[in-house]
């Protein structure tokens, strides 16, 4: 694996081009029942082998996510760069409420974080929507009041759209905008990339393998949360598999794996376009990590990305990434 150190964004921090993302561990996560022993050990060969950015959400598994990532880092906070996404509201049986990044939310979400994670700080910190209801500056003013307490080291961003990428970096530098892009889900490139390219902003990139979709994968059972997507619904999946094949006829002819491909893709269409991609994938296991550290080792060139793009182009995919209503909520798409 390549472990070349990169900065995300002007002036953040010193990370590995692979973020290690925490949603699917722990008991009914995302992806429903996973192994938490494993989870940990997943978490500690990231460590070993270089990987310093690792994503959680404190409305993951209602807080249990940062509790486990937290068990994880307890003697090796300072190998990791700890990646919080806050704001997300639940109700006790788990609904999602809406988002709340306020001021006052803000700082309450926070104070919580340091405490399940057990910390002092939190490398990068960041809404993981934006509040409709409240201005993009007053969150990111709350934000800076954070760093100067020393509480944050950097401010970041999720799903936003260009023109709030650019309100809030004239309040607070922005390291990095985590938002999804893949072969399939290429809507960042009309106007967020150039945004972030005339910025210097970064971007984690996740949903890289389209929620395992690019590369066979499907719903096992109905608390995998794929099993409401609505590319993984019905007459939709049937479609995308003419995709998934394509894929791996492609990967197939250059002795690499469709997950490899799909990585190195990210990593090549962020250096033509200006813009620092650190793909960010969800393993849940050891072998899971090994496999994706592997797509930092593949190189594509211009005439593969070209031939591939016309194997695998995201105007053919069937089905929204997310459903109408979370749709809705996602500034970024606006």
């Amino acid at each position: 694996m390549k472990t070349d150190r990169t900065t995300l964004g002007q002036g953040g921090p010193q990370v590995t081009p692979f973020a290690l993302g925490c949603m699917g561990m722990g008991h009914g996560s995302a992806y429903g029942i996973t192994d938490e022993a494993e989870n940990i050990a997943t978490i500690h060969a990231a460590l070993e082998r270089g990987v310093n950015l690792i994503d959680t959400g404190d409305f993951y598994t209602m807080g249990k996510n940062e509790l486990l990532v937290g068990r994880a880092l307890a003697d090796r906070r300072d190998k990791a760069v700890i990646s919080v996404k806050y704001g997300g509201q639940r109700s006790p049986d788990g609904a999602f409420l809406g988002f709340d990044a306020s001021p006052n939310a803000t700082k309450n979400a926070l104070a919580h974080s340091l405490s399940r994670l057990g910390v002092d700080y939190i490398d990068i910190y960041r809404p993981a929507r934006l509040d409709p209801k409240v201005p993009i500056e007053d969150t990111i003013g709350a934000l800076a009041d954070c760093v100067t307490a020393g509480w944050i080291r950097h401010i970041a961003l999720s799903e936003v759209s260009a023109d709030t990428v650019r309100r809030a970096a004239k309040v607070h530098p922005i390291v990095d905008l985590q938002i999804e892009y893949s072969m399939i889900s290429r809507s960042p490139e009309a106007k967020i990339f150039p945004a972030l390219n005339e910025l210097g902003i970064a971007v984690t990139a996740y949903g890289v393998l389209s929620r395992g979709l690019l590369t066979g994968s499907r719903p096992a059972t109905p608390a995998d949360f794929r099993a409401h997507s609505p590319r993984f619904a019905g007459a939709n999946l049937e479609h995308n598999q003419h995709l998934v094949a394509a894929l791996a006829r492609f990967a197939a002819a250059r002795a690499v794996t469709p997950a490899e491909v799909a990585i190195a893709w990210v990593r090549a269409k962020g250096a033509a376009q200006g813009v620092n991609i650190v793909p960010l994938l969800g393993c849940r296991t050891r072998k899971q990590l090994t496999d994706a550290l592997s797509g930092l080792d593949v190189t594509l060139s211009a005439a593969d990305i070209e031939e591939l793009e016309g194997a695998v182009p995201a105007s053919a995919v069937a089905g929204l990434r997310y459903a109408d209503a979370q749709m809705a909520h996602l500034d970024s798409e606006r």
